[in-house]
């Protein structure tokens, strides 16, 4: 009995040895085009950047684990304000672009095939830095990434990915873009983002 307790401890010490081994960690940075708009609302992309840092835990030669924190500014172009103005005691429509800055803390899980290609998804925490709303139902967002990258041997990389928030933002009763009637209108008004670029791993011993 004292032998198979034995052989099993042992078992288990050089099977941490050996990840313990296999495992690095890689910081790095990623910025790139943030093309963004809020679901249901007839309204324009918005495009603008995202920039950030992260870190690269590389867990066996296929696979990592990437914590990342990226400052990404969101929101959406041409959407109508619907408003009563007192003044000619009539509603009024005004068109303005809506902006959502977010501190976003990814855990993205990263697959790596062949020479370098990348299939990358994992969840994301966003907290709302600022905005230009006027009513809002949700400050943060929790949301959910998936993308594809290609990563060169130098530890530069180039992704795209595309980021889906779960949380309603705004009061779609005030912002509405119902002029349009050929798709989808509704008050369930959530964040899609896409991000297209680059990143770079630096090298650790």
């Amino acid at each position: 009995m004292r032998s198979k307790k034995s052989i099993l401890i042992l078992f288990v010490f050089f099977a941490i040895a050996n990840l313990q081994a296999q495992v690095n960690f890689k910081p790095g940075l990623r910025g790139g085009l943030s093309l963004s708009t809020i679901s249901e609302m007839h309204a324009d992309y918005r495009p603008d950047f995202y920039f950030g840092g992260f870190g690269e835990i590389n867990l066996t030669k296929k696979y990592a684990l990437q914590p990342e924190i990226t400052y990404v500014k969101q929101g959406s172009n041409n959407v109508a304000r619907n408003y009563y103005d007192p003044v000619t005691d009539t509603d009024q429509v005004a068109y303005q672009d809506l902006r959502l800055d977010y501190l976003s803390l990814s855990m993205i899980n990263k697959f790596t095939f062949g020479q370098g290609f990348q299939v990358l998804f994992g969840p994301s925490l966003d907290v709302r830095l600022s905005d230009n709303l006027v009513r809002r139902k949700n400050y943060n967002d929790f949301a959910f990434n998936v993308g594809l990258g290609y990563r060169m041997p130098s530890g530069l990389a180039f992704d795209f990915r595309l980021k889906k928030g779960f949380l309603d933002i705004l009061d779609s009763d005030y912002y509405t873009n119902d002029s349009n009637n050929h798709y989808l209108f509704g008050d369930y008004n959530t964040n899609i983002n896409f991000q297209i670029g680059i990143s770079y791993s630096f090298k650790t011993k």
